[in-house]
């Protein structure tokens, strides 16, 4: 993972020293809430429902043991002695108190930690693929390009205040495992014809209360424009992005008010004036690729299948089908921990499972786990011959549930639980439907099922991408769903369509019951729930959910 130098350091402890100061004028009464509040957004501290939250930058999703082991400090000594894993592969806490926040900062910038720019109209965290660097179908490994565009975007000064929030996601390979076509920027690294590598660039995608596929608007960027093009992307958003009304804000409603075509037209007129003004050489490149320290494979690292274990295991070989992958070194496999047991919150971990995954990530992936933005873990660099072990250490911490990409691995975000955004519930409805599921043997028959819950529109939940999407809304005072069916954030990206009214708090498991049915009752052999979806339409599912309405 990337390495600090004294420049990122020096950042890092004094904006941690800047907020200590800010925080002590504010109780002094020397700074109005007014006033504070901008200043408490640009360092991630948000006052929610029941508490102030905290959301802790982890860029690209990339952890080391010792930060795993702050962060369970500072869960415990700070707060409830949880954290939450979200959908931008950062961290939050939901019940710090604000005076304990500077000496939180503080702690994080000891290990390289930081929460700048995790909130307000901002650049936030660059989102990648939890695969990136190991596997097989990479054209590049992303991350040194989400590490310089989080250099050149950390309180960039151009950009500290754009009409909205802003996203970007890079991903290296042709399998889309960072949902780069629902970001406000997505790049994905690809090969011309002449076999040269640079990126493909999205403009244009979001989810939240507008959904929207990004466009293409350059098949072909060579690497060397990468930051003058981003540049000029973020200048004609931010001086054509609407700041009246921030349900329009995002650049995805310009792009699509003024058509994909003028705003290409746009980006590149703007483009021309500042390409080759501060050009990503190759040199510079390499200079972070060389900040990656690649892992320490051993040579002598065996090829191992497990087949005569995984005859004499079920529960093993379970694990190993579904929260495994295959790894581009040999003797080596991609692990999956899954954040999604039986009764626990969709993303939640506690203190003592953090200081665990620290130990167990130093004893068998080189000392750092991931972040996904399907709210899990991966160990990256595991040897296969230590997959057994592995297993049954996470089993210890409940962490080892073989339902990855099933439909027990929803996502989740907090809902009325914890934000004062939300109209509805997630958490209680997703253990509802894990309720209703819990047989594994029948969710492997179903295969991969995407389901995504929000309590409100803004989507943290990701639910208009989801196969099954669920949205929380408020009618009257009451808590109702509505479903959607179809949606995707892969490479086959899609949003999904409304299947009819909105059901009631209690019946949302009855209707996911009711759609997987009619699915296991249409789908031609080993057909996945999303192709037969997409063949038949959502009426015969409507048709069944809504028969006794």
């Amino acid at each position: 993972m990337y390495t600090y130098d004294e420049h990122d350091q020096r950042l890092v402890d004094e904006r941690a020293a800047q907020f200590r100061d800010q925080t002590r004028r504010y109780f002094e009464g020397k700074l109005t809430e007014e006033q504070f509040l901008p200043l408490r957004l640009q360092n991630g501290l948000y006052i929610q429902r029941h508490a102030p939250m905290l959301r802790i930058a982890v860029p690209y999703g990339h952890l080391a043991a010792r930060q795993l082991r702050m962060v369970a400090h500072i869960a415990r000594v700070y707060d409830k002695g949880y954290v939450h894993f979200t959908t931008r592969q950062n961290i939050q806490l939901n019940w710090p108190k604000v005076e304990d926040v500077p000496v939180i900062l503080e702690d994080l910038a000891s290990v390289q930690m930081h929460a700048i720019q995790t909130s307000g109209n901002c650049i936030r965290n660059t989102t990648s693929d939890p695969l990136a660097g190991v596997c097989a179908d990479e054209v590049e490994d992303p991350r040194p390009y989400c590490e310089i565009i989080r250099q050149w975007s950390t309180l960039h000064p151009e950009f500290a205040f754009l009409p909205r929030k802003f996203k970007i996601a890079v991903t290296g390979a042709p399998s889309d495992r960072a949902a780069v076509r629902v970001h406000d920027i997505g790049l994905r690294l690809v090969r011309n014809a002449a076999g040269e590598v640079g990126f493909e660039v999205i403009v244009g995608g979001g989810l939240g209360r507008t959904p929207i596929i990004g466009k293409v608007i350059r098949e072909f960027l060579p690497k060397r424009d990468l930051l003058t093009y981003l540049e000029a992307i973020l200048r004609v958003y931010n001086l054509h992005g609407r700041r009246d009304n921030k349900f329009k804000a995002r650049i995805k409603i310009l792009v699509k008010e003024m058509g994909v075509e003028a705003f290409r037209e746009a980006v590149e007129k703007e483009w021309q004036a500042i390409q080759g003004t501060f050009p990503l050489e190759d040199d510079i490149i390499a200079w972070y690729q060389a900040r990656f320290v690649r892992p320490q494979y051993d040579p002598r690292a065996a090829e191992k299948d497990w087949e005569d274990e995984r005859g004499r295991q079920a529960e093993f070989s379970a694990w190993y089908a579904h929260n495994t992958v295959s790894h581009k070194v040999p003797g080596y496999r991609v692990v999956f921990l899954s954040l999604k047991p039986p009764g626990v919150a969709p993303g939640d971990l506690t203190s003592e499972q953090l200081e665990r995954v620290a130990d167990l990530c130093e004893r068998y992936s080189f000392g750092v786990t991931r972040t996904t933005h399907t709210q899990n873990l991966v160990f990256a660099d595991v040897r296969q011959t230590d997959l057994f072990e592995l297993w049954q250490a996470l089993k210890e911490i409940n962490l080892a549930t073989p339902n990855i990409g099933k439909l027990t691995d929803m996502i989740c975000c907090p809902g009325l639980d914890y934000c004062a955004l939300a109209n509805a519930s997630s958490i209680s409805v997703a253990g509802d439907i894990y309720r209703r599921f819990e047989d594994l043997d029948y969710l492997y028959d179903l295969g991969d099922i995407r389901v995504n819950l929000s309590g409100c529109m803004n989507g943290c939940g990701h639910h208009s991408v989801g196969h099954i999407g669920i949205l929380g809304v408020d009618k009257k005072g009451e808590e109702w769903y509505q479903i959607t069916l179809g949606g995707s954030s892969a490479d086959d990206a899609s949003l999904g369509e409304r299947l009819g009214p909105a059901v009631a708090k209690d019946q949302v498991a009855d209707t996911v019951e009711a759609i997987i049915k009619t699915y296991v009752d249409l789908r031609l052999e080993d057909e996945p729930f999303l192709a037969t979806v997409r063949r038949v339409g959502v009426t015969p599912f409507k048709e069944r959910v809504y028969a006794n309405h």
